[in-house]
């Protein structure tokens, strides 16, 4: 029962979390992203019909299809990449500002640090990147679990290892990539009130011209594809995984309908808070900000169970691994107590 409740209540953070993020999405995404671009008011349009096409496509497109359209779309994030050689960035300041970090002891500055964590480090990564596994697992009749099947370890690992190691190592890449263009361009010419994505890309315009505009517009309305279905998808498998709920993207809908209808409630409640008068990028930093909270008890429960023998058995977790596990998950923990400490001061 109590493993029940933590379950239950690590998967409400993580919806509370996961819905705030979807809202972002749809409103920097596509709602001011397509209106930057198309300055119109039927943007909003747009943003409601890409809403019901990703519903569509995540309950009735077949698994390996909709995980191709995925992967396609993160091209769309090197709109943030080719943006920074378009405006130009002094490299030498940016080298040196990357090994010698500015640190303040204040609620603002680590309210930011923990929310830059609790990005790059999101709870919602974990339940994905398992789902999707087991996902790939059951659609490959050749694959079996690895503790049914440990022949198979040092190819799937290996693969694992890869396929994590570069694309958190690209996110956080295009991470940068993002920083250093609002950076040396509205920081340094004196825009810091920036209220929605929109803004950025507008503000933008007039410093660094035409292109750059439109290729960072591209950007955001690319991520936004990317971002919600990824989302709506990782909190359906929290949630339906709590409660014991068939949770797959291989099932068909009436095999699977409280996942699925997880999937569509995230949605159209992300895109309902899209039209509050909430200020998008506060929602934006607040989510990260809770999903680096979160990430702590997710972090140490992770890191009980895949060092504990009776568990994991011979895959249990390397010491390498388990040192910077349990490395990372005391960074986080110290920022997050950090963070707390300079709100009581």
């Amino acid at each position: 029962m109590s493993l029940f409740l933590d379950a239950l209540s690590d998967a409400a953070a993580q919806m509370t979390a996961t819905l705030t993020s979807v809202a972002h999405a749809f409103e920097a995404g596509w709602g001011t992203g397509l209106e930057a671009l198309l300055a119109s008011p039927a943007a909003l349009f747009y943003v409601a019909a890409f809403a019901i096409l990703i519903v569509l496509l995540e309950v009735f497109m077949r698994y390996a299809s909709y995980v191709s359209v995925l992967r396609w779309l993160t091209l769309s994030l090197f709109a943030y990449v080719a943006t920074v050689f378009v405006v130009g960035v002094p490299w030498g300041t940016v080298a040196f500002h990357l090994v010698v970090p500015h640190v303040e002891w204040t609620a603002a500055y680590f309210t930011l640090v923990v929310a830059v964590f609790g990005t790059t480090i999101s709870p919602y990564l974990f339940f994905w990147q398992a789902s999707e596994e087991v996902e790939d697992e059951e659609g490959d009749p050749a694959a079996e679990p690895l503790l049914k099947a440990p022949a198979q370890a040092p190819r799937q690992l290996q693969r694992i290892k890869l396929d994590t190691m570069v694309g958190m190592g690209f996110s956080n890449v295009i991470a940068l990539f993002i920083v250093l263009t609002t950076a040396a361009t509205l920081h340094a010419h004196g825009v810091t009130n920036v209220e929605t994505s929109a803004d950025a890309a507008k503000a933008l315009k007039p410093i660094a011209g035409d292109l750059a505009f439109v290729v960072f517009a591209l950007g955001i309305v690319g991520t936004g594809l990317l971002a919600v279905p990824v989302l709506a998808g990782s909190a359906a498998y929290c949630v339906a995984e709590a409660f014991g709920w068939p949770a797959t993207l291989e099932a068909k809908a009436p095999d699977a309908v409280g996942f699925y209808s997880i999937i569509a409630a995230a949605t159209v409640v992300g895109l309902a808070l899209g039209y509050t008068p909430i200020d998008p990028i506060q929602m934006l930093i607040w989510s990260a900000v809770l999903n680096g909270i979160v990430a702590v008890p997710i972090m140490t429960v992770m890191m009980i169970v895949v060092t504990r023998l009776s568990v994991m058995g011979r895959f249990s977790a390397r010491r390498t691994l388990t040192f910077f596990g349990w490395a990372g998950t005391a960074l986080m923990a110290v920022t997050v107590v950090a963070l707390f400490w300079s709100w009581i001061d």
